[in-house]
């Protein structure tokens, strides 16, 4: 699926995967040498927590709507990374996918 976002007036396109059940939710990008950005899109906005386990370097984005509600390049075994407010998706985006 075709992602498109805007950032600093930038408007952006990725490839991702979409995460939709509640399994690949949690999995994430954990155990993954190479993948596509991921999005995980939730019902209805939340503001729960995520982490970085067995995972390489990323870049999350926070999204409300489509408003960029916060963003954090995390590194590796992060235990409790939370956005500044309520989303309903977010962007996990690989090192190696990274300004490229």
């Amino acid at each position: 699926m075709i992602f498109r976002f805007k950032y600093k007036n930038k408007r952006l396109k990725l490839d991702v995967k979409v995460c939709k059940n509640s399994f690949s939710k949690m999995i994430g990008l954990m155990f993954k040498r190479k993948s596509k950005p991921l999005l995980f899109v939730f019902k209805k906005p939340v503001r729960t927590s995520i982490h970085s386990f067995f995972c390489k370097p990323f870049l999350a984005i926070w999204f409300l709507d489509d408003k960029i509600v916060d963003m954090k390049v995390v590194k590796p075994w992060k235990l409790f990374l939370k956005p500044k407010n309520h989303f309903n998706k977010i962007l996990e985006i690989p090192d190696h996918h990274i300004l490229k």
